[in-house]
């Protein structure tokens, strides 16, 4: 989703929802690895547009919700991104389940894009994605789609 109903408002048990849904992602050895910046802030919002040059849907959006990695709190296992990116899909389904749109801008690993964002956000660790959220202004068509070519059964 690109287009976003502006000044829109999402309510604050709803942004809680979000995030409680991308806290129960599966993550190596339960330690999940990760952080959550949100911001409805109109100065924040436009940093992290001049940040992430992809993310000019923020301009409409009602929030971001900018998703980091803590590989420290892994130290074993290299997995985070992974777990990161579980955390960003169960935000994704829990927003459309409360009827608003998405859009996955992802920064980790494109440079200067995680660090811009890191700066950005005054953070330690590392910036995988932010998600535009808002209440959606298009109906676009879907692009995913089955193809059985991409399937081996054994």
């Amino acid at each position: 989703m690109r287009k976003y109903k502006k000044g829109a408002q999402i309510p604050a048990d709803d942004v809680k929802k979000m995030l409680e849904a991308a806290m129960m992602a599966p993550s190596a050895v339960n330690s999940r690895p990760w952080e959550f910046y949100v911001t409805d802030r109109r100065e924040m919002l436009d940093k992290l547009m001049q940040a992430h040059p992809a993310s000019k849907m923020l301009e409409t959006a009602s929030l971001a919700i900018v998703v980091c990695g803590r590989p420290d709190l892994q130290p074993k296992h290299n997995f985070w991104q992974q777990d990161c990116g579980a955390a960003i899909e169960n935000i994704l389904l829990q927003a459309l389940d409360l009827g608003y749109g998405t859009c996955w801008c992802g920064c980790y690993p494109s440079e200067p894009r995680s660090s811009l964002v890191k700066e950005v956000l005054g953070c330690d660790s590392v910036p995988v994605a932010i998600v535009a959220v808002g209440v959606a202004d298009e109906s676009p068509a879907a692009k995913g789609f089955y193809d059985e070519t991409r399937v081996r059964y054994f």
